[in-house]
């Protein structure tokens, strides 16, 4: 029997979601927890891949479970799982249907604040520069739905078979105070560090590093204008991830809380 599990991590202390040789991952933390209170082997299969120190608000992963589950799983995984791994619901599929391939929409959020907070160091990046040009950056932000190749927007474009992603939304939020800013996108596909290298572009904009015609120049002849990093892994949140066949609400107080006021622009 197929189940999906519905499922929240933050993501500083581990390197990523895939399982990789010598390094803590979600996906093991969660294969091994499952495969221990089930007493039998058990393998995962997640929505996405998740960089190092990157989070997820929102994530779905499915696993293939033969004997029936006769005690409350849902309170047991929680309590074996750390503290940094919440799951909030367990839902025994109809089929075989795939939490990676079958997902049509994925959203993230990328969070910045400009001065220096403590409490803000491991759920948003933290960049001291003042007197970010916001329009601006709200001006190419505004391109991201209108281009469908990002060949200049990711490492390795390669390794793809091709590099188009449909971006639906695209958006920049800002708190009153002007000293903390959201990047909102969304897509049917992500390439290798595609948000985190647009938004070290988008930072390079406010800061009059990249102009707006540089900016859409490597949209439309897919060659970077300019070298630029990466932006920090710290910040970007996958946030929503969408099915054919279900459409569940984030459950994570951070991003979909109203702790924070947040003015589109």
């Amino acid at each position: 029997m197929r189940y999906f599990f519905h499922i929240a991590y933050q993501g500083q202390y581990f390197s990523g979601w895939q399982k990789q040789p010598g390094v803590k991952s979600v996906q093991e933390v969660i294969e091994q927890t499952l495969s221990k209170i089930l007493k039998t082997p058990i393998a995962i299969n997640g929505c996405g891949r998740t960089d190092a120190h990157v989070h997820a608000s929102q994530f779905f992963f499915h696993a293939d479970i033969e004997k029936e589950i006769t005690f409350d799983l849902l309170y047991i995984l929680n309590k074996a799982l750390p503290y940094n791994i919440a799951v909030f619901d367990i839902m025994k599929m109809e089929g075989k249907p795939h939490a990676r391939f079958d997902a049509v929409q994925r959203k993230y959020d990328y969070f910045v604040h400009t001065y220096k907070d403590p409490f803000l160091s491991t759920q948003s990046s933290f960049y001291q520069v003042n007197n970010l040009d916001f329009d601006k950056m709200k001006a190419v932000v505004a391109l991201l739905p209108q281009y469908k190749d990002y060949r200049a927007f990711c490492t390795h474009p390669d390794k793809y078979e091709h590099t188009i992603c449909n971006v639906m939304e695209a958006a920049l939020f800002v708190n009153p105070k002007g000293d903390r800013f959201r990047f909102h996108i969304a897509s049917n596909r992500f390439l290798g560090k595609m948000i985190r290298i647009i938004m070290g572009k988008l930072l390079m904009v406010g800061k009059g590093e990249l102009s707006f015609d540089e900016f859409e120049s490597e949209l439309i002849t897919l060659k970077a204008a300019k070298l630029s990093l990466p932006a920090h892994p710290t910040g970007l949140y996958l946030s929503k991830v969408t099915y054919p066949y279900l459409n569940l609400a984030p459950r994570t107080e951070f991003i979909h809380g109203e702790a924070t006021q947040w003015i589109l622009l």
